[in-house]
């Protein structure tokens, strides 16, 4: 068995992807480490992640100040510096990339989050990112919106990698891995290749806890509620993110076998990994690998940022637990349920937070370019 609890991961067919993406990680042999020493096997980024890296650094200092001298606007500053960024990352990971026959070393780029409601033009971005990276393996990331839904089916059937995030609900992560199946059905159908074809489907695990104990702390402390409800509203709090994990787990398993799949994997079809995402804890409340320890998983991913990447390498304790108290698990959302805390609502709020956070993060992004243009004393033409 290895020691390191990270490279334990990968030998129970969990890959872990790195949260995280900054030029000098890349250019400076920090990421070919990881690769080397942790067996690290992709990586994601956001706008959250870059607005730091070029607000709070000066590593983009001078190709800020070119490209804005060629009259580039923030936006397309930033894609330019997004799209140097992961073509670079993605050129460490290849060797990877080629040696697991096209199933690891992926890096991920975005979409603009302000289209998470259009469907025409986030399958034109994604396009544009696509051609713009150039590598076999990029991701590009597609909310899991219900506009977002066949702009990941097209984007798929044209053999792009897609990424699919902002997932929240079990009901809308089937329809997912339907819009994947309809993809690969298409591209069968004119008789296109299915081997070289990647996605993950990326659900959101911390926020859910975040969203729902907030509504049960508010039911515990109600005294005109029956004790046995505010007991229940105690008892529950922390267990709904995994539960809805690993009820989301089940259905991937029930869905990627049986003679449709079959049908698909005849042709080299490789199945829509799984990929746990927000899974460092934002309650102090709960240890500090909380989610990722329940939710390992074989032919899963799990994206950690830094910290929590760190913390697995020095106590992580590998052990597949993703199957565990399914019966709990559902148990726990007839809490819910009794409670009279609606389900579906949870995940539109998660959805709709979801996309105004990463919007938000975009445009504080783009001001952050600007300020840092004003800095350097750079003038568009």
């Amino acid at each position: 068995m290895n020691a390191n609890p990270l490279r334990r991961l990968a030998e129970l067919d969990q890959s872990v992807w790195y949260d995280y993406i900054r030029r000098d990680l890349v250019e400076g042999g920090g990421l070919q480490r990881l690769i080397e020493g942790d067996g690290l096997a992709g990586m994601t980024s956001n706008p959250t992640i870059f607005q730091k890296a070029i607000a709070e650094t000066e590593l983009y200092d001078e190709d800020v100040r070119a490209h804005a001298s060629r009259g580039l606007e923030p936006a397309a500053v930033f894609e330019a510096l997004a799209v140097e960024d992961v073509r670079n990352a993605a050129d460490v990971f290849r060797p990877l990339h080629e040696a697991s026959g096209g199933e690891h070393g992926f890096v991920s780029i975005e979409v603009g989050p302000h289209l998470a409601r259009d469907t025409q033009r986030t399958i034109e971005e994604a396009r544009r990112l696509w051609k713009a990276c150039d590598r076999p393996n990029v991701m590009v990331k597609i909310p899991g919106t219900a506009q977002g839904l066949p702009a990941i089916r097209q984007c798929l059937s044209e053999g792009i990698h897609i990424n699919i995030t902002l997932l929240f609900s079990v009901p809308r992560y089937r329809e997912v891995m339907a819009q994947y199946f309809a993809a690969l059905e298409e591209r069968a159908g004119r008789g296109e290749p299915l081997g070289r074809i990647r996605s993950v489907a990326s659900f959101f695990v911390s926020r859910v806890d975040t969203n729902v104990d907030k509504k049960l702390d508010a039911h515990a402390k109600d005294a005109s509620r029956p004790e046995a409800d505010r007991k229940l509203a105690r008892e529950l709090r922390g267990k709904l993110a995994i539960a809805n994990a690993r009820i989301a787990y089940q259905a991937f398993e029930e869905t990627f076998r049986g003679p449709r799949w079959e049908a698909l994997s005849a042709k080299g079809a490789a199945i829509q990994r799984p990929l746990w995402a927000s899974t460092s804890t934002k309650d102090p409340a709960y240890p500090e690998l909380y989610y990722v320890e329940a939710l390992v998983a074989p032919r899963s991913v799990d994206t950690m940022p830094p910290e929590t990447y760190e913390a697995y390498r020095e106590r992580g304790e590998p052990k597949i637990r993703i199957r565990e108290d399914l019966d709990g698990a559902q148990a726990a959302f007839r809490g819910l349920q009794r409670l009279g805390i609606d389900e579906q609502q949870v995940s539109r709020e998660l959805e709709d937070e979801g996309v105004r956070k990463f919007a938000d993060s975009y445009d504080q992004l783009l001001e952050a370019i600007g300020s840092k243009e004003r800095a350097l004393g750079v003038g568009r033409r």
